[in-house]
């Protein structure tokens, strides 16, 4: 079983309801339907990846001056007839991997689907790898623009996806393997938090990350020991991402998912290829640019953020959540930042001596937490 991502009644900043007949995004087919039995004219709608040929009597006498069109099908006669009259269209590329006008956030089976009949390589999240690294699309201003486009769009699926959670971060090193103890720890703390309802966001990918993600999403403490325990059979995405992945797909489809909201998510990069995203998550919001991924992760992670021992990447993370809360106003309450492994942040990667010294007389030194134990990580996080 699956939690499909909870439908949120807010759709944007400006608080307009999707069944608001001003409202401008459109996303799929009852919507469009819907929204245009209002009437009236369509000038600053954008229409996302629908099949508008069951819409063309309607589209063919309805004001489209200033309508754009975002992928999806467009049969000809009808294009030909928007664009006389105003609209723009943007199609899809047939040679783009995924679809950068995509509505919602990727689910596993999105990403991997095809993986057991043909191998990792085949999948969606192979091929997208594989295209944002060919020498035409690192020079080419199409490919440029279909990236931007398509963070964008996940983006903004994302700020639906997460609207009315209260969403703890849980960053920690992707080398982490299956079986380890620090592993089972990652995993026990995504539990415990998600059983708080809270909603936790990674970095989607393996290690601390997917521990962190198949936590938050399994319903029980002994869901999580039971999927610990058949996790162990491939401790590692290396040698074999298909055995890796094969694996967490099965364990995922055997986990007694409820249907009580998600609360389990993910922010990986194609950036970083090589690292496969996990599948334990209820959406994934995969980006082309790690730069806008990273500052997403950290701005998201508004009740607090959870910092597992890590390599570069990981105290990036942490000097990157850091400068915020080291600026912020005085009367601004800070969301806490929790160092978890206190040899690790004092003598293999002495990070938090530096911490200290930044938070000295301002609000960022009482944000700041060095604990021993995830589960010390989760009673302040929860306090």
């Amino acid at each position: 079983m699956t939690r499909e991502t909870r439908p949120h009644p807010l759709r944007d900043l400006l608080g307009r309801r999707r069944d608001d007949p001003t409202y401008r995004e459109v996303h799929d087919a009852d919507e469009l339907r819907r929204l245009t039995e209002t009437g009236g004219r369509l000038t600053g709608w954008r229409l996302q990846g629908i099949d508008l040929g069951p819409h063309a009597e309607y589209l063919s006498r309805a004001d489209v001056h200033g309508l754009v069109v975002l992928g999806g099908t467009v049969p000809d006669d009808l294009a030909r007839d928007l664009v006389a009259r105003g609209a723009v269209i943007i199609p899809p590329d047939p040679t783009c991997p995924v679809h950068p006008f995509r509505a919602r956030l990727y689910t596993p089976f999105d990403l991997y689907g095809g993986m057991a009949e043909a191998g990792y390589a085949t999948t969606v999240d192979a091929r997208a790898y594989a295209w944002s690294r060919e020498m035409r699309t690192q020079h080419d201003a199409w490919a440029t623009l279909l990236r931007a486009v398509h963070d964008d769009a996940v983006h903004d699926a994302l700020a639906e996806a997460l609207h009315g959670l209260d969403v703890v971060g849980v960053m920690g090193g992707h080398a982490l393997e299956r079986g380890s103890s620090d592993y089972a720890d990652a995993a026990r703390l995504g539990h415990a938090l998600a059983a708080a309802d809270r909603a936790v966001l990674t970095g989607g990918g393996p290690g601390a990350m997917e521990a962190a993600n198949l936590g938050a999403l399994a319903d029980s403490p002994a869901d999580v020991e039971a999927a610990l325990a058949r996790l162990t059979q491939v401790p590692s995405f290396r040698p074999s991402i298909d055995d890796w992945a094969a694996l967490a797909l099965s364990v995922r489809e055997d986990l007694d998912v409820a249907d009580g909201g998600a609360r389990s998510f993910g922010i990986p990069t194609w950036f970083y290829g090589h690292e496969p995203p996990n599948v334990f998550c209820d959406g994934i919001a995969k980006y082309f640019s790690n730069a806008l991924r990273e500052d997403v992760l950290l701005a998201r992670s508004t009740g607090g953020l959870v910092v597992l021992p890590g390599a570069a990447g990981t105290v990036q993370e942490i000097f990157q959540a850091a400068t915020p809360l080291y600026y912020a106003p005085d009367d601004q309450p800070l969301p806490p930042l929790v160092l978890v492994g206190l040899e690790h942040w004092t003598e293999t990667l002495p990070v938090w001596p530096a911490l200290r010294a930044l938070g000295t007389g301002r609000p960022l030194g009482e944000a700041l937490h060095l604990v021993a134990t995830p589960e010390e990580a989760a009673a302040i996080i929860l306090a």
